[in-house]
């Protein structure tokens, strides 16, 4: 198993930080399909010059978020279900090549932290489905159990010491962090069931990693964020 450290993070610009926010608002409905927006409205809406909005309204255009109606007016893309799906299978390679670097690089530090989190995991899904049982309020629990497994991508991304991959996953992404997590409580909240199919998939992620199986780790993290998406792009199904 390669040892070495993983590449420094990129530092984010303004221009980022103006882009997520933007693709943020997109994705929860902050900003609606069709919705007329200005250079001058975003930039006061973010609270940044228009220079860093010029720079995101040309990274959106060019992800197809938004489109222009003028030369300092855009709307909001009206982007149909072929287009998400589309956009879903690009997500779902990427994630599958940074899981493929991380097999490649994980050190040994990453690896303990990787199981800490699971063995988080692990008991707040024990505490949760107890309280279930009982007829007792979980979302709390949801809420701190999302967190740790946002912790163990980023951990997985940290992994892949690639920075330029991960910049092109997060930015290739059909839901905002916002609005998967949004959806996912939903989802949860509805059935407390949901992704359990998909839990044990994490440990073989990790054993993946351990061993410098590549095309394993790679298989597993395709079949779950597959997995993942198909189940975030339907609705809940409400107990009757």
């Amino acid at each position: 198993m390669n040892q070495q450290s993983p590449a420094a993070p990129v530092a984010e610009t303004l221009a980022d930080r103006t882009y997520r926010a933007v693709q943020d608002a997109i994705a929860t409905g902050g900003l609606r399909p069709g919705e007329k927006v200005t250079e001058r409205g975003l930039a006061e809406r973010f609270s940044v010059s228009p220079t860093p909005v010029r720079e995101a309204i040309r990274r959106l255009e060019q992800d197809g978020l938004i489109e222009r109606a003028g030369p300092r007016t855009v709307v909001v893309a009206m982007i149909g279900d072929a287009a998400i799906r589309d956009l879903a299978e690009v997500e779902v390679a990427l994630r599958g090549l940074v899981a493929r670097f991380a097999a490649r690089h994980a050190t040994k530090g990453h690896l303990v932290r990787l199981d800490a989190l699971l063995d988080t995991a692990d008991d707040l899904v024990i505490v949760m489905r107890q309280r279930h049982a009982d007829g007792q309020p979980v979302e709390n629990y949801v809420h701190t159990l999302l967190d740790v497994f946002q912790r163990f991508n980023d951990e997985v991304s940290a992994c892949a010491g690639n920075p330029v991959l991960v910049r092109l996953l997060e930015q290739s992404r059909v839901f905002s962090r916002a609005e998967r997590r949004s959806r996912l409580i939903e989802h949860v909240l509805a059935d407390d069931r949901f992704g359990l199919d998909r839990y044990s998939g994490h440990r073989a992620l990790v054993r993946a990693l351990r061993a410098g199986d590549a095309a394993t780790a790679e298989e597993l993290v395709m079949a779950d964020a597959r997995g993942g998406l198909d189940d975030l792009l339907r609705s809940p199904e409400r107990p009757g």
